[in-house]
């Protein structure tokens, strides 16, 4: 389409009128663009410049109670005799129809036919154009907002979507791409150029939404943390990003578990968390695998019974909700089945033999090492002997002189 807007003779000056062609002193603002960056094929007020009290400062951001959409797909209404109507009112519709059509390119077309940035000659077709400092001066907004502008076309140029700036002239009017394709060249943040804003922005498609909400997002920390505290809502989408990010971030990882050790009631929940989560994994492994470890540490086959009542167990403990409280139920599930564990071992005369013998075998090696790391050198050296020492030795020896004679006369007996 070719974009046209014949000048009226008795129209006042329209809101969309060419900076270059505006009075001394007029005031021509930008199209606001706001957090949300609304599709402009599919809301063009969302883009739609604004008049500026202050001709020096940016045009404002939309509200968030933007007007309805516009339904595109809909047939276009026939258009009525003009020649009985207000040459303003036909103006407006014919602006209005132009943006519905275009969206920002619109407005990209008069920056890039009337921007040139600083470093390049006045010459040629640029010879009458001015800096963006100039043209966002008349238009009554930044100068980076001009620039996101000129960037937006120059990627679409690079593309052969658009005509590049070379063969523009102030006041030219060319074919535009329609509204639907803008916002995959233009953003509203400076920050989107930066590598963290570029990561920002990867993130952000990757979960479906557009960059621009997640780049506001990341430069209002301080808006983040007051949603996190106020709504519950905000604080678990932030629990779950931490933990996502925590899986390839070892640095975070070190991070949190410092601050949580240095804060005693994060350090007693997690505790208490991990103690819940070994009895769910007692419970869950004897389901899962079929067996059972013994007290003394032995791995056998679990008795129908004591698994059935684990399945039971570990079927109330998966139904339970994230916001219930997982501690008691595993707790309960916990008791139960070692309970029915004691009560297999002892049912069970073979098991119940071995149970013993393998407690025994432990106590032995314990005492056994105990013994061994006296450093009877440091004694004689140090003069640190006292004689409690030696009669708790003695009574030592007397009770392993009781033990290996119970053992003789067992050994003697079977």
């Amino acid at each position: 389409m070719t974009v046209t807007l014949p000048p009226l003779e008795t129209a006042p000056q329209s809101e969309h009128q060419d900076p270059a062609d505006a009075p001394q002193g007029a005031t021509v603002p930008e199209p606001a663009t706001g957090a949300d960056d609304r599709d402009l094929a599919e809301d063009p007020a969302a883009d739609a410049p604004e008049l500026s009290q202050d001709p020096t400062a940016d045009a404002p951001e939309p509200s968030e109670d933007a007007p309805e959409p516009l339904e595109d797909a809909a047939e276009p209404a026939e258009a009525p005799d003009t020649a009985d109507l207000d040459p303003v009112v036909v103006r407006d519709a014919q602006d209005f129809g132009v943006y519905a059509r275009t969206g920002g390119w619109t407005f990209a077309l008069k920056v890039a036919r009337s921007v040139r940035p600083g470093g390049q000659a006045a010459e040629g077709t640029a010879a009458t154009k001015v800096s963006a400092k100039a043209f966002a001066g008349l238009a009554g907004c930044s100068p980076e907002r001009v620039m996101r502008y000129y960037k937006a076309w120059d990627m679409a140029a690079d593309d052969g979507l658009v005509p590049q700036f070379e063969v523009l002239v102030p006041g030219a009017d060319i074919e535009l791409p329609d509204a639907d394709v803008w916002l995959s060249y233009y953003t509203s943040r400076n920050s989107a150029s930066s590598v963290r804003g570029q990561a920002i922005s990867a993130a952000a498609e990757a979960e479906g939404i557009r960059p621009t909400k997640a780049l506001e997002v990341a430069e209002n920390p301080t808006a983040l943390r007051a949603a996190i505290l106020a709504d519950p809502g905000t604080a678990d989408a932030a629990r779950g990003a931490l933990l996502d990010r925590m899986k390839e971030d070892p640095a975070l990882q070190t991070e949190m578990a410092r601050a949580i050790a240095r804060t005693d009631d994060l350090k007693k929940a997690v505790a208490s968390e991990a103690k819940a989560a070994d009895r769910i994994g007692y419970v869950r492994q004897i389901v899962e695998n079929g067996q059972i470890r013994t007290p003394a540490g032995q791995t056998v086959e679990a008795p129908a019974e004591l698994r059935a009542e684990a399945e039971r167990h570990l079927s109330l403990l998966d139904e339970l909700d994230d916001s219930e409280e997982a501690g008691e139920w595993a707790g309960e599930a916990y008791d139960t089945v070692k309970g029915l564990v004691a009560k297999a071992v002892e049912e069970d005369p073979a098991l119940r033999v071995q149970e013993r013998r393998t407690k025994f075998y432990s106590s032995l090696q314990k005492a056994t090492k105990v013994f061994e790391e006296l450093t009877l050198d440091e004694v004689l050296e140090e003069e640190i002997f006292e004689d409690d020492m030696l009669q708790r030795l003695e009574a030592l020896q007397e009770a392993i002189s009781s033990c290996i004679s119970t053992l003789r006369r067992a050994t003697t007996a079977s």
